[in-house]
């Protein structure tokens, strides 16, 4: 009975005490008005129990990936293949990220009738987000009952980290399969990736390499001459304990932005990317090109889901000698010591060094420690190309101090 109104259960009440009073003082009226008002929410909740569900609902989102701070706007589809309905309430579930849930009233829908509801949602923060399912309240004519059904109709949006523009500056690296590179695979020391890739969805069959495809139990494809690219390692420091701020206002959340406008940038201007985090080779070890746009969506993909860890300590297992060579692009937080002394080791591991240092302190809510500074100054002494990012700073005058 739970699905009563509060107009039911009133009714409900009262008609169980006229009862009990017309047979207290045996009057027969009391008895028989008692039992009409029993008799209309059971009545009224057994009918509204027992018409078949015949309601359908189909969602449409503008768009399933969207930047933090954009819109979606999503239609969604009501229908009923049975007997004219009653009005309806429909509420459409959302995460608190993405706003309220949203309600309609909907007019009564004939057999075959079908109407379009739409609303806008805007966001605030990155990850990926259920849209959905959508419950349908249907009431009785008299609102003694309201039955709630839930429609299985459930999309997810992806919604990716805010991204800033960056202007182009002077960036040195090594081109993947030449020079050095080139040459170590010319003498049989070098790495068969440098020729030899994963096959693609669309690449030429011609272009299968059987041999390796034999050796790795997946199809392997030629790299031609011009698909050899600049390469860039991005590195973002994602320990919690290296942040400061909460939420959407934080340094931690800010360094996620700086990640994916780099990524966007990098990509832009043809390089291959591979993102690590100090977790080390197991978060996205891989390269992703940077010539078409999947690569990049996979990336800001990875980064849109990525949470804070707990980890302590700066993993560097993804430097290997096979991967050698790049740009090192690092986005970083506070470092202590043992930080500092890695940091200072990886600025060989590329052919040069570039590091976004955040300034947590001004995103935090206690007074900077006096004399403290960011780590910009030390990590230039190993040589490292360091610029230091405030809250509220610009990434892209951050980003052309680099380039000085």
């Amino acid at each position: 009975m739970r699905d009563l109104t509060l107009r039911g259960r009133c009714f409900l009440a009262a008609g169980v005490a006229a009862v009990l009073c017309g047979i207290q003082v045996g009057e027969r009226d009391f008895v028989r008005m008692g039992l009409l008002a029993v008799a209309v929410p059971l009545v009224a909740w057994l009918l509204v129990r027992r018409t078949p569900r015949t309601v359908w609902v189909r969602r449409n989102l503008s768009s399933l990936r969207v930047e933090a701070g954009g819109t979606a706007q999503v239609e969604v589809a009501l229908g009923n293949d049975g007997r004219t309905t009653g009005r309806l309430l429909v509420e459409e579930g959302l995460p608190e990220e993405l706003g309220s849930r949203r309600s309609f009233v909907v007019d009564p829908l004939p057999t075959g009738g079908r109407t379009t509801l739409g609303y806008l949602i805007r966001t605030t923060a990155r990850g990926r987000f259920p849209v959905g399912p959508v419950h349908v309240h249907v009431a009785d004519a008299l609102g003694m009952v309201d039955l709630e059904q839930e429609l299985d109709s459930r999309d997810s949006l992806l919604v990716t980290p805010r991204t800033v523009p960056l202007p182009r500056i002077p960036l040195t690296g090594r081109w993947a399969g030449t020079g050095d590179n080139r040459a170590r695979e010319l003498l049989g020391g070098g790495s068969p990736d440098v020729t030899i890739r994963e096959y693609r969805l669309g690449d030429d069959l011609r272009r299968i390499h059987w041999p390796s495809s034999a050796r790795n139990d997946e199809l392997m494809v030629r790299r031609e001459e011009q698909e050899w690219q600049l390469r860039c390692t991005l590195l973002l420091d994602h320990r919690l304990a290296n942040h400061r701020g909460r939420g959407e206002d934080s340094s931690w959340e800010a360094a996620v932005s700086v990640a994916a406008s780099l990524v966007q940038h990098l990509a832009a201007q043809g390089f291959e990317v591979r993102l690590v985090t100090a977790a080390g080779a197991s978060a996205s070890p891989e390269w992703q090109a940077g010539r078409g746009s999947l690569g990049v969506h996979e990336q800001l993909e990875r980064l849109a889901v990525l949470r804070g860890s707990r980890q302590g300590t700066l993993a560097t297992d993804w430097v290997d000698e096979s991967q050698h060579g790049g740009l090192l692009l690092a986005v970083l937080g506070d470092l202590d010591d043992a930080d500092r002394r890695t940091l200072g080791r990886l600025a060989t591991a590329g052919d040069a060094a570039y590091a976004v240092v955040l300034d947590v302190d001004s995103w935090s809510t206690t007074a900077r420690v006096a004399g403290r500074t960011t780590p910009t100054a030390e990590l230039r002494r190993h040589g490292w190309r360091a610029a230091t990012l405030a809250r509220g700073g610009s990434l892209g005058a951050t980003w052309q101090e680099l380039g000085r």
